[in-house]
């Protein structure tokens, strides 16, 4: 798949995408926020991609459908579908690729730094705190490959996936499901 591609699936993913849960609840402003962050990200990846940034694109894609994705596991969000990143050949040209070196092993220390700055807000009674688990596995398990693909040297499949499961992250914070306990620049807040 390339990256006009990887952006028209996303479009796709966003059209039918909507809130949840009962308008003037709690978590439909979650949910709002987390819709909002989505189509933001939409936004600005067609924004990168026309100006012929394409590692921001890649990264812009990627985060924002992991906001979806993230919204729609914890039930904010519906249809309730995954788009995990998948094998994208961004093209990333010559001239981008200190740009895309530089930003990946960026991504890969903001997001263990990240991983490393949270803890489960909720009780560990509440469904809410086996929620966090499951979302900070999802970001730990991104992560993880993401370091794998940098390893072997795919630095666009890294890239996707440190900045997919960032969103996670993010998103697990502005549902409640986690507390920062350092940084707070590393998050979206």
């Amino acid at each position: 798949m390339n990256l006009d591609d990887y952006g028209a699936l996303y479009g796709e993913a966003l059209s039918p995408a909507g809130i949840a849960v009962p308008d003037g609840t709690s978590l439909s402003r979650a949910a709002g926020e987390v819709l909002e962050m989505a189509i933001a990200y939409h936004s600005d990846g067609f924004a990168f991609l026309r100006a012929g940034d394409r590692v921001n694109a890649l990264a812009a894609f990627a985060y924002g459908l992991g906001w979806l994705d993230a919204g729609s596991h914890l039930g904010l969000l519906v249809p309730s579908l995954a788009h995990p990143p998948e094998t994208v050949d961004a093209g990333i040209p010559a001239s981008q690729a200190a740009r895309l070196d530089e930003k990946t092993h960026r991504y890969r220390r903001m997001l263990d730094a990240a991983l490393g700055t949270v803890e489960a807000a909720a009780d560990e009674a509440s469904p809410l705190h086996a929620a966090a688990g499951e979302f900070y596995s999802a970001a730990r398990g991104w992560y993880a490959q993401g370091a794998a693909y940098l390893d072997a040297g795919d630095l666009s499949a890294a890239l996707a996936r440190f900045s997919y499961g960032y969103a996670w992250l993010d998103a697990g914070i502005r549902a409640g499901l986690f507390r920062i306990t350092g940084e707070r620049g590393l998050f979206t807040v």
